[in-house]
């Protein structure tokens, strides 16, 4: 059982395995998609082909649909290399559910994988033939949120995007919304034609940071006579930017997935572990639940997702429901349970949930604390949110998320997932901040966390994040079993709009902080004696 055109001719070998494969016509799909292509991704991770890449399959299966999904990788080239070219394209998604019970499934609505860059000279001229396309009704991305960032916490352009920005859209180009930008550029030459670039990360509005950065390119190449003026105009009038809301867990391939895929006879379960530090199989291990809400507005039309499954609704809906998932339901809980997760010797999220202390925490953090600033977006219930991610997504004993990975970047998601919150009983005339447990308790434990020990003492290694260093620096000093004062040591930390969405000083909240961080570096075992102290 090899995953490659060739090894999935014997079906009845698959079959007898319980391995779904594709129904439609594969051959003919790949050439209509690279004669006329619809659909355009960049990002060619996990969530790409557990998650995108399987809306489009649904669609070909059905006959909703003759062309798939041209995906492109403008970061990672060993995505490519290693992990789409060896296998044809091809993914195997098995999907974990809570009950046990496990799907597998063939995904082939990729119809070509490509490197994003000019040092690939052909694979360029690709996509600026794809981007020149009449048929071309949107693109979307999965690149993180990092990958909108253009400039520092300074306010100046990252080296790497003034470059960008002196060699224009034919030169050298290193940000991936440059490489959109130039082609966008080549779109905009080919007759100004409309088009819905749509980003699908897991950040607050994300077709926002899109248009932002891509404008901010158009703007600087324009004004240095790169290119035509009229440019910015079509990217202003003829281009949407369509904000959107997905979840769905995809986590690094998992050990006992690839031993039970093994000893199913299927042979390609090599893990990759890439010079940018992806971890990807021919293999993704994903939940079942998963939900993508996405502002209908497609100038050059669009794939019947709603077809699939996709929600297509306005603007504010979309906003409602990804402050909902983002600021409350989901996002919060999982860095709740990354932090104290790791402090706590923890390797795997749902262990986590076996934890009466944790579980507490996080039903408080959600149910107490965020809840009361949620606004029901209408399409989908809060409650039966939050109800589902703590009683069956969270607690899954078959997804191997792990809150290490979880940990990644958190100086990045703090503003999101509790500033918001925090503004919000700011702003409010019946909540009152001093109510506030959980989320001090969360930025207490972040700050011991990057102390970089555990609760035993023994020294860990944090997940990578950009402002791990600078903010692990402050805390160099301190050691468990010391008594404080912390507010001095704490103050750069606390103060920093950027990193909490507000200064927690001014808000009145950094004394609670420093109160609970005083007693989570007591000694050995403070952390979980703390917990015990606080979450009731």
């Amino acid at each position: 059982m090899r995953l490659t055109t060739k090894g999935l001719q014997d079906t009845k070998a698959w079959q007898a395995k319980g391995y779904k494969l594709p129904s439609f016509d594969r051959e003919a799909m790949i050439r209509k998609t690279r004669e006329n292509p619809v659909w355009i991704h960049f990002g060619a991770g996990n969530i790409f082909r557990g998650f995108h890449a399987m809306l489009m399959q649904r669609l070909l299966e059905a006959g909703l649909a003759d062309r798939g999904i041209i995906v492109g990788e403008g970061f990672d080239y060993a995505i490519i290399d290693d992990i789409y070219r060896p296998h044809d394209d091809l993914s195997l998604l098995v999907t974990l559910k809570a009950d046990g019970s496990i799907e597998k499934e063939v995904v082939a609505s990729v119809a070509e994988a490509l490197r994003c860059d000019k040092s690939f000279p052909e694979e360029w001229a690709s996509f600026q033939k794809y981007f020149a396309s009449d048929s071309l009704e949107m693109v979307t991305f999965t690149i993180t949120e990092k990958g909108y960032a253009l400039k520092g916490k300074d306010g100046s352009y990252f080296p790497f995007v003034q470059n960008d920005i002196k060699n224009g859209p034919d030169g050298t180009l290193g940000s991936m919304v440059s490489k959109l930008t130039s082609l966008m550029y080549t779109r905009y030459q080919a007759g100004r034609k409309p088009l819905a670039l749509v980003s699908t990360d897991n950040c607050s509005h994300n077709g926002e940071k899109l248009q932002n950065g891509v404008l901010t390119i158009a703007r600087e190449w324009v004004a240095a006579g790169f290119c035509e003026a009229g440019f910015v105009d079509y990217l202003q009038k003829q281009v949407a930017f369509p904000w959107s809301m997905i979840d769905k867990i995809t986590p690094r391939p998992d050990s006992k997935v690839k031993a039970m895929l093994e000893a199913d006879g299927f042979e390609d379960t090599t893990v990759v572990v890439t010079d940018k530090h992806t971890y990807i199989a021919p293999f993704v291990n994903a939940e079942q639940p998963q939900y993508l809400v996405i502002e209908n507005d497609f100038p050059a039309g669009r794939p019947a997702l709603e077809k699939a499954g996709v929600y297509l609704t306005d603007r504010d809906t979309v906003n409602k429901v990804e402050r909902m998932k983002v600021c409350t339901c989901l996002n919060p809980l999982h860095t709740a349970l990354a932090v104290y997760g790791c402090l706590l010797g923890y390797t795997l999220i749902a262990d986590e949930m076996k934890d009466p202390q944790l579980k507490q925490m996080v039903k408080t953090l959600g149910y107490k604390e965020g809840m009361p600033v949620v606004t029901d977006p209408g399409i989908l219930n809060p409650k039966a949110f939050i109800d589902e991610v703590v009683e069956k997504r969270i607690p899954n004993p078959f997804m191997p998320d792990t809150p290490q990975r979880i940990a990644t970047d958190t100086s990045q998601k703090l503003a999101i997932r509790y500033g918001e919150t925090i503004k919000a009983y700011q702003a409010s005339k019946t909540l009152k901040l001093d109510d506030l447990e959980i989320i001090p308790l969360v930025f207490a434990g972040w700050c011991r966390y990057l102390m970089a020990v555990d609760d035993e003492g023994k020294a860990f290694t944090p997940s990578s994040d950009p402002r791990l260093e600078e903010e692990s620096a402050y805390l160099k000093g301190v050691k468990l079993g010391d008594k404080g004062p912390f507010d001095t040591v704490l103050h750069p930390i606390l103060s920093d709009a950027t990193l909490f969405g507000v200064d927690l000083e001014k808000a009145g909240l950094a004394k609670k902080v420093v109160a609970y961080f005083t007693e989570l570096v007591a000694g050995k075992g403070a952390v979980r004696k703390t917990l015990a102290k606080y979450v009731k």
